[in-house]
């Protein structure tokens, strides 16, 4: 498994992460599979967040690792807080929220809960989940001063931040923003179709994120790509789907070629990105870890990276 730096620093970890926001849905046994066979395939970074399942997939994990044969030394373990959730609108792994909260004694209590619920000391990283717009960065560095003297938390980073954002907390916090994490898929890939259309008036020249995918090279921020097997938000994956035939097909035939998977592939293109991303992915099935993970041991050359994205409906002005 290819490894990369996170931030600017010399931690190294997996290029891909297994996220657990459907581990809510698995048998303690289950669960203890799915992170053992993450670990088997060079995957040692797990990516979780506190509404996860109303907390459950981090009960679940918790009681999972116990009983996998993988030890709480060996993983980097990283959870996301801040939205507070709405038990009416949520329900198994959808869960929605009511509003963010960002606020010094929210923060703290939302890692103290994480560290219970998964029974470990202490997170590897700790993000803020989505932008809040009534965020106070003296509240939010007055957390972060907490949580790394108590030694609950090593690194931290956000998710979901444009560049203004990001930079607004960075500037009154003493600790480095490492990681952003973002949608980022073969079919969710408007942070490079922007740069492309630069100076032109058609819908991809529309800048929806502030340049943040040149923001974050620029800044040694790793970029943790969420959904990369998906299309949309919530509609589905574009993996063996017949709305996307050419996609697929393109997808087959590298799949062939490096005796992967065409999950392995839609990993690999995002890893061939220069911007130092890590893929996320969340399935729970061990035969699809195994075969997403083959996606971190490959480089796609150039021109295969261009003409993935040419398959999935793209192009060059």
């Amino acid at each position: 498994m290819k490894q990369v730096n996170i931030g600017n620093t010399n931690w190294t970890a997996s290029a891909e992460a297994l996220g657990i926001m459907r581990m809510e849905a698995l048998s303690t046994k289950d669960a203890a599979k799915a992170i053992d066979t993450a670990y088997d395939n060079g995957i040692n970074y797990i990516d979780s967040a506190d509404i996860y399942g109303m907390g459950n997939s981090e009960k679940v994990f918790g009681n999972a690792l116990k009983e996998s044969g993988v030890s709480r030394d060996d993983l980097y373990i990283q959870s996301k807080g801040g939205i507070v959730t709405d038990p009416k609108r949520s329900h198994g792994s959808f869960v929605f929220g009511k509003r963010y909260d960002f606020s010094k004694k929210h923060l703290i209590k939302t890692v103290d809960e994480i560290l219970e619920r998964m029974q470990i000391d202490y997170l590897d990283a700790f993000l803020l989940h989505r932008p809040d717009p009534l965020m106070e960065p003296e509240e939010i560095a007055d957390a972060f001063d907490e949580l790394q003297t108590s030694g609950k938390v090593r690194h931290f980073g956000v998710s979901n931040f444009n560049p203004e954002q990001f930079k607004l907390v960075q500037e009154s916090i003493d600790q480095r923003l490492l990681i952003n994490q973002l949608q980022f898929s073969i079919k969710h890939t408007g942070m490079v179709d922007f740069g492309m259309h630069t100076n032109m008036a058609d819908p991809r020249s529309i800048d929806h994120d502030g340049g943040l995918l040149e923001f974050s090279r620029r800044m040694d921020v790793t970029i943790q790509a969420w959904s990369p097997f998906q299309y949309g938000m919530f509609e589905g994956t574009f993996i063996n789907n017949d709305k996307f035939p050419e996609l697929n097909d393109k997808l087959a035939e590298l799949a062939d070629k490096y005796n992967v998977s065409k999950n392995a592939i839609a990993a690999a293109w995002i890893l061939r990105h220069p911007a130092n991303m890590q893929v996320v992915i969340g399935t729970m099935n061990p035969e699809h870890i195994k075969d997403s993970a083959d996606g971190g041991n490959i480089e796609l050359t150039k021109q295969e990276w261009y003409d993935i994205y040419f398959a999935a409906g793209n192009d060059l002005p």
